[in-house]
């Protein structure tokens, strides 16, 4: 039976230390509320991955989740394939998130096989791919490894192939990150978050998640060989970059 999510309550309490930000069993149970609550426009990204994906996916070709957590990218451009011969790879190096996907992805029919890969997605290879998904993951990985995955994912992609690139920015202008991060705040409290979960999952995510500006974005998409490169939705600082080889 499909297990169906629970309200995001993981601050609600305060906590006497907090720890690391982690993708485990508490976070999974949560994390379609946590990511509504927290995250502007994500319906509208995942709209648009499914709208990408029927654009771009090419026949007989993979198509990538990378950091799929419980597959909602994957099962919206599974939805949205209309050549033959596609298959799926989806990736996440949490063990809970890999079980619950297979689980929700499981819950729907579909000729179109998913993957399931248990494993870090720097070290997977990217091979005859027509279209790839970073929804919201790449922020957590390490800076010193960004530039080398987007080349990977660069060079395993078919020619007109596409990467959809989802990430938490910041702005190097002071001001504009004051006024953009207070709106980011307010957002999450219009959805019911207290000051204490707001200011404790902050701490949490403290030198787990490393953002990066637009225009480094830009740069590393760049330098990795993509002709066309930008921003096709924003909202506040939550980005979707849609890179064309």
């Amino acid at each position: 039976m499909l297990k169906t999510s629970q309200k995001d309550t993981i601050y609600a309490q305060a906590h006497e230390a907090i720890g690391a930000f982690q993708f485990d069993e508490s976070v999974v149970a949560v994390f379609p509320d946590m990511i509504q609550r927290s995250v502007p426009g994500y319906q509208t990204i995942l709209t648009g991955i499914g709208e990408l994906t029927k654009a771009y996916a090419q026949p007989n070709t993979k198509l990538y989740d990378l950091g799929c957590s419980l597959g909602a990218a994957a099962l919206t451009m599974r939805r949205n394939i209309t050549v033959q011969g596609c298959e799926i790879e989806a990736i996440d190096n949490s063990e809970a998130m890999i079980k619950r996907a297979e689980e929700y992805l499981h819950a729907y029919h579909s000729d179109i096989p998913v993957n399931l890969h248990c494993a870090n997605m720097t070290e997977v290879p990217i091979i005859n791919a027509s279209v790839v998904v970073i929804n919201f993951t790449l922020q957590f990985i390490d800076p010193e490894e960004r530039d080398e995955l987007i080349k990977k994912i660069y060079q395993g992609l078919q020619p007109g192939g596409v990467l959809i690139l989802s990430e938490k920015i910041h702005f190097e202008d002071s001001k504009l990150q004051n006024a953009i991060e207070h709106m980011h705040l307010q957002f999450k409290r219009a959805n019911g978050y207290s000051e204490l979960e707001i200011s404790q999952k902050r701490s949490s995510l403290e030198n787990v998640l490393i953002s990066d500006t637009e225009a480094e974005h830009i740069k590393r998409l760049n330098n990795a060989g993509f002709s066309s490169a930008g921003i096709w939705f924003q909202a506040y600082n939550f980005a979707s970059f849609l890179a064309i080889k």
